[in-house]
């Protein structure tokens, strides 16, 4: 089954309420954590008048609870009507479908389930709930990504997938995918930031007390994330760095900060961060310039020289290549002021 991926979205605000409408499908063998994921952090994020934006709804195949893998039994809200009325669809893992890891089928009533989602519906998959929407063939021809453990098997099983194991999730417009466990909670918080901008992803992180971003093609694994207490580490220069983004921040100024040698400094640096310093510095300059341009009415020119670019070109530059928006437009869309004209 090929996703008509031509077809019009739905209304994110479809709902009475005005809420985005997102289904949770619990399989039999789902993990708690990642089951949960969804409803806590877009359960976090509220509008002007604290009023929920996401309406968040744990549903079933047919509507009867399933076990879960920690051997509790998940009491569904509602049955595969939720699929069919929802503006997002998530999928988390399942731990009993061990067929799906050899390009099985799908089990009847779950592809009937999957089969009344609406043309245009925003799919996702945590971790492994990746295999569910491969078996239902709606990731053909797509880039996707799962758990790097599992992508060998994962390639072979489906073939016609594009699989990216290095990143932590990957957003193909109204398909999106994560890898393991706590990559489902940034590709949430990415959803977020997608729908209503930087400033609500960055308040449903401080409710959830997560870090507010990691960007999707960060490495998903890292080979020493937690240094030996004897070798230096880039902890202090990251955190002195957050503070100067205005200013020039060569790998030479970087390094001396941490007492390092250069070659030392930028391999330390990606085996704790998954990336270069140049990548994360660029990185972490945007997400400054979307909050300013979001919080403030700073001029494009002043927004550049305050996150590090140096001119409103250059920023034009990064913004267009990383989210296909210009600064202007990004302030249309996201502007806090506007939000709260709009009741939102």
């Amino acid at each position: 089954m090929q996703w008509p991926c031509t077809e019009p979205r739905p209304d994110p605000s479809a709902d009475a309420a005005g809420r985005h409408r997102i289904a949770v499908l619990a399989l039999p063998g789902v993990p708690p954590f990642e089951l949960g994921i969804p409803s806590r952090v877009f359960g976090s994020v509220l509008d002007a008048g604290s009023r929920p934006l996401y309406e968040v709804t744990v549903c079933t195949a047919d509507g009867a609870p399933v076990l879960s893998d920690a051997g509790f039994t998940v009491q569904p809200a509602a049955g595969p009507e939720a699929l069919a009325a929802a503006d997002t669809v998530i999928v988390p893992p399942t731990h009993a479908m061990p067929e799906l890891g050899r390009g099985g089928p799908l089990p009847p009533e779950v592809t009937a389930a999957i089969a009344g989602i609406r043309p245009g519906t925003r799919l996702v998959s945590i971790c492994t709930g990746s295999y569910v929407l491969a078996a239902a063939g709606l990731l053909d021809g797509r880039p996707a990504t799962t758990h790097w453990n599992l992508a060998p098997e994962f390639r072979r099983a489906y073939p016609r997938v594009k699989v990216d194991e290095e990143v932590l999730f990957v957003d193909d417009g109204d398909v999106l995918t994560s890898a393991g466990v706590a990559a489902g909670v940034d590709l949430c918080l990415h959803m977020i930031r997608r729908d209503h901008g930087a400033a609500a992803a960055n308040r449903a992180a401080r409710m959830c007390v997560v870090p507010p971003w990691r960007d999707g093609g960060q490495a998903q694994y890292i080979d020493r994330p937690v240094p030996e207490p004897t070798v230096a580490t880039t902890t202090a220069t990251r955190a002195w760095a957050l503070e100067h983004l205005g200013e020039p921040l060569s790998l030479n100024r970087l390094a001396e900060h941490a007492r390092m040698s250069l070659r030392s400094f930028t391999r330390r640096f990606r085996d704790e961060v998954g990336m270069t310093p140049v990548q994360w510095l660029t990185a972490q300059r945007l997400e400054l310039a979307k909050q300013l341009l979001e919080t403030t009415d700073l001029s494009i020119d002043l927004v550049a020289h305050r996150c590090g670019f140096g001119s409103a070109n250059s920023l034009r530059s990064h913004m267009r290549t990383a989210f296909g928006v210009s600064p202007a437009s990004y302030r249309r869309t996201f502007h806090t002021d506007d939000l709260a004209e709009a009741g939102v």
